[in-house]
């Protein structure tokens, strides 16, 4: 794994953001802590714990309460569960995201890959979280997959009424170039080191323009898979956001400090983030 301390930098580099960690997960309840402590020696000093559903953003909203300027959280429901954001969950959700600790709204979006929910409860469930997000005037964290014109339609008829990311990229350069219109962040996972599916991101790097990069892991899944040697459990957490980061900034060919510092003010500016807190350590 690349360390930021001794990889080639421009300058210094200001510590990556991970804005996308699922750290609810049920696969971080045996060692959360050791999990932070180790993104924290990574370089990783602040994360952005993400809520799919309800239950997941109380969980991110009450880790990021633990932490205050460390981690902070997304209030959403993924379009995995758009058929369960009836009127009173909607209510629900609204409350949950006027949190302070809630910097954005989402995971939400299209998802007609796997079609869980229909995909008619999908659009009606996006259309209300892109109007959630502007009536409290904080960007949105954005899923789509195997949805791009409907995505993209909905997003335009909401056009510069929010601001947001599109989190974890796999498109094609007809899919960024629409989201750069539209306004959107770029959101880059581990996807980009994974060689069968993923190779075709490295080409789409240079791009994105530095102020709408943004780094995130996307754990427990998406493990890197330039990982040497990989991690016996096979899941991903934040601390290897900086092979992720290591991969990006080989693609723009320049130093991971400068993609590092260039990423972070980015995430700074999208989710008006603080500065981190004095101490990085995981407390």
């Amino acid at each position: 794994m690349v360390d930021l301390n001794t990889a080639p930098v421009t300058g210094t580099a200001a510590g990556l953001i991970d804005i996308g960690i699922n750290l609810a997960h049920e696969s971080y309840d045996a060692d959360r802590e050791a999990v932070l402590a180790r993104a924290a020696q990574a370089g990783v000093v602040q994360l952005i714990v993400t809520g799919s559903s309800l239950a997941s953003t109380r969980g991110a909203i009450a880790l990021a309460r633990a932490r205050p300027g460390r981690l902070f959280a997304t209030a959403g429901v993924h379009p995995h569960h758009a058929r369960e954001l009836g009127r009173d969950e909607l209510a629900e959700l609204a409350e949950l995201a006027r949190a302070p600790e809630v910097v954005a709204v989402g995971e939400c979006g299209l998802d007609y890959y796997r079609n869980i929910s229909p995909p008619e409860s999908q659009r009606q469930a996006f259309h209300a979280q892109l109007t959630l997000a502007r009536a409290l005037g904080k960007p949105v964290f954005l899923h789509q997959r195997d949805a791009h014109e409907d995505f993209a339609a909905i997003l335009a008829e909401h056009a510069r009424e929010w601001r947001g990311v599109a989190h974890c990229f796999t498109g094609g350069p007809r899919e960024l170039d629409a989201y750069l219109a539209l306004g959107l962040a770029i959101g880059i996972t581990g996807w980009i080191c994974d060689e069968r599916r993923g190779a075709h991101l490295a080409a789409l790097m240079p791009r994105v323009p530095a102020e709408r990069l943004l780094l995130e892991t996307d754990g427990p899944y998406l493990l890197p898979r330039t990982l040497k040697p990989p991690p016996a459990s096979r899941r991903n957490e934040p601390a290897y956001l900086v092979e992720v980061a290591a991969a990006v900034a080989r693609a723009r060919g320049e130093p991971i400090g400068q993609l590092a510092a260039s990423s972070t003010r980015a995430a700074r500016a999208l989710f008006a983030l603080p500065g981190p807190p004095a101490t990085s350590e995981a407390t």
